[in-house]
């Protein structure tokens, strides 16, 4: 995962799932992800606590890149890029 803040890479899509409980986070950003094309990148809002622990490693066993993680206010700013090849 990179350093650079996610505020420099322009998403393709935004998904807000603040307040949106585990596992129901990492089923919507999959869904979304299978919606979008290969190398295209989502933005996802995420609560702290098990949100921001378990949706970007699950995303990233999917083999998808977390590009950036970074706090904004009381929740996470997670940059994802859809993995390539399907």
């Amino acid at each position: 995962m990179s350093e650079v803040p996610a505020s420099v890479h322009v998403p393709d899509e935004e998904l807000d799932l603040r307040g949106v409980i585990c596992p129901y986070n990492f089923v919507k950003t999959k869904l979304k992800l299978e919606s979008m094309a290969p190398g295209k990148l989502l933005l996802v809002h995420l609560d702290d606590g098990d949100p921001i622990r378990n949706v970007p490693r699950s995303v990233s066993d999917d083999g998808h890149d977390v590009v950036s993680q970074e706090r904004a206010d009381q929740s996470y700013r997670v940059m994802i890029r859809k993995r390539l090849e399907e």
